[in-house]
Parts: C-alpha cells; sequence; structure tokens
C-alpha cells in the first residue's frame, strides 16, 4: 500500500488525553481520526470505552468506530486492513490521517508491519481447541506464566495474543518479546509520532477522575444491556475493560464502592502495561511530558 508522509500519531495510556489532542489537531490540520482503540470498535460500549461524544463525532470524522457487533471478532490482521484503508481514503480527499488510540498492538502491527513470527495452522487450530474458553484460558496462563513468563506479562488479560505466544514459543522455544528484540523492523513510512507521558500519581488522579464520570454517565446501565447481549461470551469484546466487574456489582457480589474501585484499580494496571509497552515498542515516538501547551505542540506540528 502506498501511504504518504501525513500521518500523525497519537498514543499512550488510558486517561492521557489523546481523544482531546487528536480533535484539536484535526480541526487545525483538515484531519480525519481513526481510533486504534480495540474496543471503540464495537457498538453500544460508547461510555466504558471512553468514545468521542455525539457531538464530537459529529465535527470531525472518524474511523473504525463502531462497525462491529460485539460477537464479531476482531484481530490484528482486520484492524491493520481496516486501518490502511481508512489511511488511503483520507489521504484521497487531501486531508490528514490522525491514528489515536491506546492499543499499542494494533499501532505497532500498523506502523511496522504485521509479524513475521512462525506459524502453524494444525498446531494454531489445536491450541484454539484447548484454550480459546474460560478454563483453557486459566489453563494458558498457568502455563505461560511458568514457559514464558515475558509474553505472560505483557498478554496475561488477552487470550487470543496470550494462545499466539504460546504458538509461537512451541515453535521456536523462544518468546515473541525475544524474537521482536532480535529482529528489530523498520517503519513502513514516515510518521509524526507522539506519546502522551503523566506523572503517574497524577495519572491516577485523572483515571479515578475519569471513573467517576463514566459512572455518573449511565455506565452501569451501558453494561447491564452489554451484559444481557452475551458481552461477556463474546470472541473479543469481552476484553473490555470494567463490564466484568459491573456485572459483578449488579449481582450483588459486591457494592458499588467496592465496584469503583477495582475499575480503578484494574485501568491503573492497564495504563501501566500501556507506559511501558509504548516506551519499549516504539522508539519512533516524541515523549511529550503531559500536561502541556496545545499552542507549543501545534508550533511543533511539522508536516
Amino acid at each position: 500500500m502506498s501511504v504518504s508522509k501525513n500521518i500523525a500519531v497519537i498514543m499512550g495510556p488510558t486517561a492521557s488525553g489523546k481523544t482531546s489532542l487528536a480533535l484539536q489537531l484535526a480541526a487545525d490540520f483538515n484531519g480525519e481520526i481513526i481510533s486504534a482503540d480495540s474496543m471503540q470498535i464495537y457498538k453500544g460500549l460508547d461510555i466504558g470505552t471512553a468514545k468521542p461524544t455525539a457531538q464530537e463525532l459529529k465535527s470531525i470524522p472518524h474511523h473504525l468506530i463502531n462497525l462491529y457487533d460485539i460477537e464479531q471478532k476482531l484481530d490484528v490482521y482486520r484492524f491493520v486492513e481496516l486501518a490502511e484503508k481508512a489511511i488511503s481514503e483520507i489521504h484521497s480527499r487531501g486531508n490528514l490521517a490522525i491514528i489515536a488510540g491506546g492499543t499499542g498492538f494494533y499501532i505497532r502491527a500498523l506502523l511496522y508491519g504485521l509479524d513475521t513470527l512462525p506459524g502453524d495452522a494444525e498446531l494454531r487450530a489445536e491450541l484454539d481447541a484447548e484454550y480459546d474458553n474460560p478454563t483453557g484460558y486459566e489453563k494458558l496462563k498457568e502455563l505461560m506464566q511458568v514457559n514464558d513468563p515475558a509474553d505472560f506479562e505483557r498478554w496475561q488479560l488477552h487470550r487470543r495474543k496470550l494462545i499466539r505466544a504460546l504458538e509461537v514459543f512451541t515453535l521456536t522455544g523462544k518468546s515473541i518479546t525475544e524474537l521482536q528484540t532480535l529482529n528489530k523492523p523498520e517503519l513502513r513510512f514516515p510518521v509524526i509520532s507522539w506519546n502522551l507521558c503523566w506523572d503517574r500519581e497524577e495519572l491516577k488522579r485523572r483515571i479515578a477522575k475519569r471513573t467517576q464520570i463514566m459512572l455518573d454517565a449511565g455506565w452501569v446501565e451501558e453494561a447491564k444491556n452489554a451484559i444481557a447481549a452475551g458481552i461477556l461470551n463474546t470472541p473479543t469484546a469481552h476484553q473490555v475493560l470494567g463490564y466484568k466487574v459491573i456485572g459483578e456489582y449488579l449481582d450483588g457480589k459486591i457494592n458499588y464502592d467496592i465496584m469503583r474501585e477495582r475499575i480503578i484499580t484494574n485501568t491503573w494496571q492497564l495504563a501501566r502495561r500501556q507506559i511501558t509497552w509504548f516506551k519499549k515498542q516504539h522508539p519512533e515516538t516524541e515523549n511529550i511530558q503531559m500536561p502541556t501547551s496545545y499552542e507549543s505542540l501545534k508550533k511543533s506540528f511539522n508536516l
């Protein structure tokens, strides 16, 4: 695929301000935003995935948001295909493509290409049959924690990625993490890439504040509807943060305060993994210490 240089990438942990910055840049530079959040692609998960508001979606063209029903499966290969198509369409209109989101694995695959790690269809089918279910997933985590702790640390909350890691480990005896360190890929095209970095205590406060805002906005009711629609048993959407915990609250297993604190804790744990990922997997990025002046960023934004 031929891609022009006019691609901006805004990455960073959850609650770091990616959406706000992307909207400002899009307004000032004739941009269109491509979501790099693996859960925003699903319909009905609006509050819990912190999607842009209806007004924001109306004011700036967005891509890869509200495309899938929750029972549909999204993987990195499909994401890259959809993102490439969106980039091509945006450039055909002479506009700036802005990639914004926190799903680092997807962003890396788009910027550097899909991995060339070995695979075996027959082995993968066997692993899927054994581990791609709730009971098998627990066994998988125990196995990977012992045999491949590096990949376990990266993907313990992502069943499909962990199965893929086991496939590679079985074939090579090495973790994906080790193989990616040995084989340093090159960017597929030039980008302007920013990683939004916050003081950790301040980011914790931002996460707590945003969690309460989301709960006040009706997240519990949204989760109730999503759970009734079967989200906790879906191929990919079940990974969305917070809905399972809200389900425990709805079932009377925990109270409201415990629910809120567990969501905040789980979100912070996700943010920590994202911070580590963007630091280690994206050498192309410029680290932006937040908060910072938008005007200063705008002046440095040279296409």
